[in-house]
């Protein structure tokens, strides 16, 4: 596959630009904190010191796992399609969210087990009927893991908005993200694992020991689409193509929870200059993601205890990135508001 050249944010006319406008308004500098961060951020990508969110949307893929034959969830994998019945019937978390804060939903089936037929609302892309067992064998052969890199990349032609949002649903897929995690930081098994869907501590342990094997067995799998062919599953592998083709189209990355991050993390390990367009939307309960958030110098935006996935940390944020572009587009300036910025002193 083509990966395309991602450039950098980095301009310091219109970064200096920014931070006059920012510390011209009337407040002490630093004193929106995070908000501050965030329009500085979405300045530097859309090269304006009056950004703005048009049109945000967010999509989620689903895909099934081989690796759930080591018995590495605590729910089947036909939690899976019937998840995707549910966004596809209104009905999940990420739903209610995206409505309530005007987010456009898109769901793909990236490599579920089950035959939807054709549905309404429902992008189809499926590249096989979820991946093989990676304890054993690539979960992706090389070709397959191009088809949903380019599927990821395609679908991001037809997305109108300059915010993009990244959810998924598969059950098995927090083994697959502790195992890219592992495979690309050589971090111990025990720091990339976590409970996932819920399992207990000897199911945690179990897990880790499948995850830390598994990386072994691979051991010559080390370059970043190696790793994502090896240890990916469909929807992770669209999702790095998805990134990818937003971050050259200079959108705002909302990047939500662990698996996700996983995927930033391959794509990131393919084009470094991808993280200026990234925001992390909050850190999740799940055991290993603070642990990758550091390893991409990503500051998450929340800290609520969320570790449901879907997206539902990405759609959250909206109105922080709307909080951030409206304060600097729309708050008075001291010479505006004839207010002195200086003590008398």
């Amino acid at each position: 596959m083509f990966i395309p050249s991602i450039q950098a944010t980095d301009n310091p006319v219109m970064a200096q630009a920014l931070r006059s406008a920012i510390d011209g308004k009337t407040k002490p500098p630093g004193s929106l904190g995070m908000l501050e961060k965030l329009a500085h951020q979405i300045g530097m990508v859309q090269q304006t010191v009056r950004p703005a969110i048009v049109s945000p949307a967010l999509i989620v893929f689903a895909g099934d796992h081989g690796i759930v034959e080591e018995k590495i969830s605590a729910y089947p994998q036909s939690v899976t399609w019937q998840m995707v019945e549910n966004f596809l019937a209104g009905g999940a978390a990420i739903n209610v969210f995206a409505r309530q804060n005007a987010c456009a939903l898109h769901i793909v089936d990236a490599g579920v087990n089950h035959d939807f037929g054709d549905r309404a609302g429902l992008l189809n892309r499926k590249v096989a009927a979820g991946t093989r067992n990676f304890a054993t064998m690539p979960a992706m052969t090389a070709e397959q893991c191009t088809q949903a890199m380019q599927h990821g990349a395609e679908l991001i032609q037809a997305i109108p908005g300059n915010v993009l949002g990244f959810g998924e649903m598969g059950i098995g897929n927090t083994t697959s993200a502790a195992a890219i995690m592992h495979a690309l930081t050589g971090l111990p098994a025990a720091d990339c694992v976590g409970a996932g869907t819920g399992l207990s501590r000897e199911g945690i342990l179990h897990k880790q020991q499948v995850v830390a094997n598994a990386v072994a067995y691979h051991a010559s799998m080390r370059s970043p689409l190696e790793v994502l062919m090896t240890f990916g599953g469909f929807e992770i592998a669209m999702i790095v193509g998805a990134m990818l083709a937003a971050a050259e189209r200079r959108m705002v990355l909302v990047i939500d929870g662990f698996i996700i991050t996983s995927a930033l993390l391959v794509a990131a390990r393919l084009q470094p200059a991808i993280l200026d367009y990234c925001v992390f939307a909050h850190c999740s309960d799940e055991h290993g993601h603070a642990k990758l958030l550091a390893e991409l110098h990503g500051e998450p935006v929340l800290h609520m205890g969320l570790r449901l996935g879907e997206g539902t940390g990405a759609v959250l944020v909206l109105p922080m990135l709307q909080a951030a572009v409206h304060f600097l587009c729309e708050m008075a300036t001291f010479e505006s508001a004839a207010v002195s910025n200086k003590s008398a002193d």
